[in-house]
């Protein structure tokens, strides 16, 4: 991954979603659960929030999160 001053964004694969939270409980600011418990992305990573939204992907145990760097 490229490491610029570039905004990130969260890309969900919720077909491999399992429910298990892990992203949640790391960066809730990013990830939250739907009613079924599976996860939805809140939107952009706010700044401040980029390493606890990288943590909270790579703690997915299913790989169902991708953080990645947008062009301005």
């Amino acid at each position: 991954m490229n490491s610029g001053s570039g905004a990130l964004e969260v890309v969900a694969d919720v077909e491999r979603c399992r429910g298990y939270g892990m992203c949640a409980d790391i960066c809730p600011e990013v990830y939250t659960l739907d009613e079924q418990g599976f996860v939805k992305v809140v939107g952009p990573v706010p700044a401040g929030l980029e390493a606890a939204a990288r943590e909270g992907a790579e703690a997915c145990p299913e790989g169902a999160l991708q953080v990645r760097e947008v062009s301005s």
